[in-house]
């Protein structure tokens, strides 16, 4: 069953499976997802189910609805797009249960969020990018690197333990952002509060080994 995962300004606010043919997003209170930020129209954008395939359409909104950093007035979603409206970021799973058992990492988020997509040039990407990489060290994606080239990677099983990692001027920190599974860090757990991360350090998270590499 496909789902929704939604962040503002990087944080992880809520998950929303996508059950049924409809599923309305905007600012009003009456939506399927409600995002209270003045840059979301009222009745912003629909997600339609159409079988297997699920389809974003602005809702002629005022400032836009993009996804990959395009702006679109109707488009067919594809595993782990990025449907961006104001300061809100979705992140678009077709497959939660190929998603969990592969505990692939979701960007869901990054310094540049709050600039307009279509205006991001792909050499502010590049100049952004940073030399450090976590790699899964233990379950079915061992040996897959993941790139921490966004300003917030989260990393985990939604529902059962989602971590973030954040870049920062001086180096990378972990936190916790849900789920009642306890994250470790070389072998102690460790909570909301940021702790920095070191060239080498592992984390376990639901049950998946993972080590943070850095230049």
């Amino acid at each position: 069953m496909p789902k929704m995962i939604v962040s503002v300004d990087g944080v992880v606010i809520k998950e929303v499976q996508l059950t049924k043919d409809r599923t309305t997003l905007g600012r009003r209170p009456y939506n399927d997802i409600v995002i209270d930020n003045l840059a979301v129209s009222g009745e912003h954008a629909v997600f339609q189910m159409m079988g297997s395939d699920v389809y974003l359409e602005d809702l002629h909104s005022t400032n836009g609805s993009y996804v990959n950093g395009k702006a679109v007035s109707r488009q067919l979603l594809q595993n782990g797009d990025a449907v961006e409206v104001g300061k809100c970021r979705i992140k678009f799973i077709s497959d939660v249960g190929a998603d969990n058992v592969a505990m692939m990492a979701e960007t869901i988020a990054g310094d540049l969020a709050t600039l307009t997509p279509a205006a991001l040039p792909p050499s502010a990407l590049l100049a952004n990018a940073v030399s450090a990489v976590v790699k899964i060290v233990s379950g079915v994606a061992a040996g897959r690197e993941l790139p921490l080239t966004k300003g917030v990677t989260t990393i985990g099983k939604p529902g059962v333990a989602v971590a973030a990692i954040t870049r920062r001027q001086q180096g990378f920190v972990i936190h916790h952002v849900e789920g009642s599974a306890c994250p470790l860090l070389n072998g102690a757990p460790f909570g909301v509060d940021p702790v920095v991360l070191n060239h080498g350090d592992l984390i376990e998270l639901a049950g998946t080994q993972m080590q943070f590499v850095q230049a």
